[in-house]
């Protein structure tokens, strides 16, 4: 598995460790999901857009 390197504030990483003690989970499983989730919303996000899009286009060309 890679490493990655990122800088942020103390406290916020004292948030992230707080939520991860409370979880029983590692600092690490828990940034890995909350990415995974960030670039699932993205995904629906983007699909939901192009959806909109696409209806769009549908009536224009009605």
């Amino acid at each position: 598995m890679a490493r990655v390197l990122i800088s942020m504030p103390e406290e916020f990483l004292h948030k992230i460790d707080q939520v991860a003690d409370g979880e029983n989970r590692s600092r690490s499983e828990l940034i890995r999901e909350a990415l995974r989730t960030y670039i699932y919303k993205q995904k629906v996000r983007q699909s939901t857009t192009a959806g909109k899009n696409a209806e769009i286009l549908e009536e224009l060309l009605e």
